[in-house]
């Protein structure tokens, strides 16, 4: 009975973790792939390149840190 209680803990905690890393990654991938398209978009339409592109890669990167760092100190403060 106890080791059913062992395995169950340690598959759920996998399954945390793993959904923990594809929500992380979620995080930062969908920022950057959205904005990178917009950004090469708009460089198209006014004529800008690379200089949209590189600006709207600049605001995923400040969007996504932001977004790990308040997904983690959630984390750290339900613990």
């Amino acid at each position: 009975m106890e080791d059913k209680k062992k395995k169950n803990n340690s598959e759920d905690q996998a399954w945390s973790a793993m959904s923990l890393a594809w929500e992380m990654g979620s995080s930062i991938a969908i920022p950057l792939v959205l904005s990178a398209l917009v950004g090469r978009f708009l460089d198209k339409k006014f004529g800008t390149s690379p200089w949209l592109l590189l600006v709207g890669i600049l605001l995923a990167i400040i969007s996504s840190t932001y977004i790990i760092y308040k997904k983690t100190t959630d984390i750290m403060n339900k613990k």
